[in-house]
């Protein structure tokens, strides 16, 4: 909220830097973004008045102004305003002017007629074009009748450009400080003073029209509704409103509309109340009614814009009419115009949370909406009403007339708190007696009754943040200062801090990684619905998100490669052919019926183009299945599990390559998958073959390990034997290693497969493969009996599992 510090001097005397003033509120209350005074860079901008103004002689558009600005001699201005006219008080910089972005104004001849200086506009000098009054935002500034202004005094303080305006960025809890009441509270508060709340009774009244005999009020939605009023001026005139109020709201950041609009901002702004203002004659039925309409109903907003409404929404009616969005904005169909006579104010207070969706969900964060998103005081709903129905019906010449109607009365509360001076300085770790915590309380405003050192605190209904004991020690804490409270060391054993065995191993893989070549990336968490779909290692529900930042972003993502994929695309497009990357996040699954999703520690990677770059020595090699199965393969080993892992080909995943992917499994349990991504998907993505792997993370962590990790070397001389069979092409390298080993006395140290061939001299459906054994004792030197008389056995052993032949 834009606090104006001259407005603040109106509630006590006020002798402090705003600049300190901002420190203090920032050290004690909320943070503070800046503090601004608009005058500050301007230079020889004063007021002054046109006496006369003729047609540039050489332009269609220019006219040729006789200014008075408190010299002897008036000034001639060349100015090409659509609105300058005789008889006007404008702004004028002088020769040797300072005014906006540190632009000098110098004398000059526009069109061989000699220009003394610049009449401007409001945008000229500093203001926002947002708060600049419709009527001069096309060209420049007018002083109304009501200014009071004179020729060469400078324009700074008749405009609250002299004023200073503390920005505040108000918390969701401190919802009073979005009003000058409220910050005055708390400002009196830091300073130990007590402000002098003004509020205007209803005093201008038609005694004779009764609202009962003009309008109804029915709330439909009881539950959404806790305070609503209105009442009703009559025989308004819609005109301006006086200039201290304009440049009241100007410095607020509000554009003045018109009387009436400005007094209900005006009284948003005082009271922190947001008031809306209804043209009675455009009410068909005279009967309002609080409650909600069917889902896709068309609306037409104040901003022209036709929005559909959800069934959740709360709407103001006009009988079944929708005439606002209850405390978000209203609609064009009743708005305030310049015949408008008869105005119906209303003052209300709506759940907070009913108002948040709504304005969220259209996108329409007013500022009204901003303080019923965090609330109202109660204690002056009926003030704001009186003060906004007796200062329209002043500025507009015309009379409120005899009650109003209340159908929900406000029901202010006031919260009483107990607790005791000996648990306030424990926790505070102050020595404060009952006096100086007394005091604080009085300063605060709060109503205080001691006894035996126990405090009885009733606070006020327009602070509905405090409720409990530790919200009143936050009160006593920000008022004594934070920089007054004690500083201690902590106290207790200290432990030494180090890594946990998962961020141990975490670390371990991705050293790994990149030491085998592939860099760090990181993907967005969110994802679109299909790419959240691909990948997926288990069956899941998609986790959608209610208001996403785009549908780019809507959903949490079940796998890492979709990502990682978006990456490799990205650097393929700017001409980056090797790419290499791995990915350690989290995944979210979702069983249908629960809302939150469970996390799950996923590892991916995917790699495209070659790992191998040309050199003098050699060739690029482009990366391929084993290739990328050789990281993955040193990546397990390296976690030494007590279970064996293998691979076993599956065709059965969609987007992969049918023909180059497969399982990974650790014992009897899947925790990933490796291979080629499927051609078809490499086009959509608008990559070349890429190959990929995931592994759930978590599982890999969680499975049970071998404490020995690492065996000495053997003394003794190892025995190879090769041997090449013939075999159906259906049986895996998998399968024949596991017949191999399942028959060796422990003494089959490796198998590696040598060869693999088909073709010419080899039956169809069949495939030669070789492999070469060795075979070695830890103890004892092994003779060449016992390693003829194992491998026999392994032969054998493959012969009564496959139908092979020795070749």
């Amino acid at each position: 909220m834009k606090v104006s510090y001259n407005w603040l001097k109106e509630y006590f005397d006020l002798d402090v830097d705003p600049k300190v003033l901002a420190e203090k509120i920032e050290r004690t209350a909320v943070e503070v973004d800046e503090v601004t005074r608009a005058a500050d860079g301007l230079k020889k901008i004063i007021v002054g008045y046109t006496l006369d103004v003729q047609p540039h002689p050489d332009s269609d558009h220019l006219n040729i102004c006789q200014v008075d600005v408190g010299e002897d001699e008036p000034i001639q201005i060349v100015c090409g305003a659509p609105n300058i006219a005789k008889g006007q008080y404008v702004i004028v910089a002088m020769h040797g002017a300072r005014i906006k972005d540190n632009v000098k104004i110098k004398r000059s001849k526009m069109r061989g007629q000699q220009s003394n200086g610049m009449i401007c506009a409001l945008q000229e000098i500093g203001f926002e074009e947002k708060v600049v009054p419709k009527d001069y935002v096309n060209g420049i500034y007018v002083f109304p009748e009501d200014s009071h202004v004179k020729p060469g005094e400078p324009v700074y303080e008749y405009l609250g450009m002299d004023d200073n305006v503390i920005d505040t960025s108000v918390t969701p809890n401190r919802g009073d400080l979005f009003s000058m009441d409220g910050n005055a509270y708390e400002i009196g508060a830091i300073y130990n003073k007590k402000p002098v709340i003004h509020h205007r009774k209803l005093e201008t009244i038609d005694e004779t029209t009764d609202i009962k005999d003009l309008l109804d009020i029915k709330i439909d939605a009881p539950d959404d509704v806790q305070a609503y009023q209105m009442g009703i001026v009559k025989n308004v005139k819609i005109m301006p409103s006086p200039f201290w109020l304009q440049v009241r709201l100007m410095t607020a950041g509000i554009r003045p509309i018109n009387n009436v609009v400005d007094v209900t901002n005006y009284v948003m702004l005082k009271y922190g109340q947001p008031l809306h203002a209804f043209d009675y004659d455009k009410l068909n039925t005279k009967e309002i009614r609080v409650g909600y309409s069917a889902q896709g109903t068309k609306f037409v907003t104040l901003d022209g814009e036709k929005r559909e409404l959800r069934s959740q929404d709360l709407m103001i009616k006009d009988g079944d009419k929708n005439i606002a969005m209850a405390g978000v904005m209203g609609g064009l169909a009743t708005e305030i115009t310049d015949e408008t006579k008869t105005i119906v104010i209303e003052s209300a207070i709506f759940d907070s949370i009913k108002i948040r969706k709504t304005a969220r969900h259209h996108v329409l964060h007013s500022e009204a909406s901003m303080r019923f998103e965090r609330g109202i005081n109660p204690a002056t709903v009926t003030d704001a009403l009186n003060e906004a129905l007796q200062l329209t019906a002043q500025f507009g010449e015309g009379k409120a007339v005899k009650n109003h109607l209340s159908p929900v009365d406000p029901n202010p509360q006031s919260v009483e708190v107990t607790l005791d001076l000996t648990r306030i300085n424990h926790v505070l770790g102050t020595a404060l007696n009952v006096d100086e915590v007394t005091n604080i309380l009085h300063r605060l405003q709060f109503n205080v009754q001691v006894s035996d050192e126990v405090f009885k605190v009733t606070v006020p209904a327009r602070r509905w943040d405090i409720h409990i004991p530790a919200d009143i020690l936050e009160e006593i804490a920000r008022i004594y200062g934070y920089d007054n409270l004690p500083s201690t060391l902590p106290t207790g054993p200290t432990t030494i801090g180090r890594l946990t065995t998962s961020q141990q191993a975490i670390r371990g893989i991705r050293e790994l990684l990149q030491g085998s070549g592939l860099n760090q990336a990181m993907s967005y968490g969110l994802t679109t619905v299909q790419k959240a779909k691909m990948f997926m290692m288990q069956e899941s529900e998609e986790t959608k998100l209610d208001f996403p930042m785009s549908q780019d972003h809507a959903v949490l993502r079940m796998n890492l490669i979709s990502g990682l994929l978006d990456d490799v695309a990205y650097n393929v497009a700017r001409k980056v052919a090797n790419v290499a990357l791995y990915e350690q996040g989290r995944v979210f699954y979702r069983t249908a019926g629960v809302d939150r999703p469970s996390e799950v520690e996923h590892l991916a990677g995917a790699i495209t183009g070659s790992m191998i770059s040309k050199s003098w020595y050699g060739k690029e090699v482009p990366v391929d299945f084993y290739q990328l199965k050789g990281i993955v393969s040193l990546l397990l080993h390296d976690m030494n599990f007590e279970k064996s892992v293998s691979y076993v080909a599956n065709q059965d995943r969609p987007e992969m390559h049918p023909g180059r992917t497969a399982d990974i499994y650790l014992g009897d349990q899947v925790i990933g998958f490796i291979g080629q991504v499927h051609p078809q998907l490499e086009k959509e993505f608008k990559i070349p073959e890429t190959y990929v792997f995931e592994l759930n993370l978590q599982a890999i962590l969680d499975a049970p390990k071998k404490i020995q990790h690492y065996e000495p070397i053997s003394k003794y001389p190892a025995i190879t034997r090769d041997v090449a069979l013939v075999i159906d092409k259906e049986v895996s390298n998998t399968e024949i290693e596991a017949t191999l080993r399942e028959k060796s006395n422990h003494h089959l140290e490796q198998i590696q497969l040598f060869d693999v061939y088909s073709g010419k001299h080899i039956p169809e459906n069949k495939k030669s493969v070789a492999y070469t054994l060795t075979y070695r004792d830890k103890h004892n030197t092994l003779t060449e009996d016992e390693v003829n008389k194992e491998f026999e056995q392994a032969i054998a052993a493959l012969k009564a599992a496959f139908e092979i032949e020795i070749r």
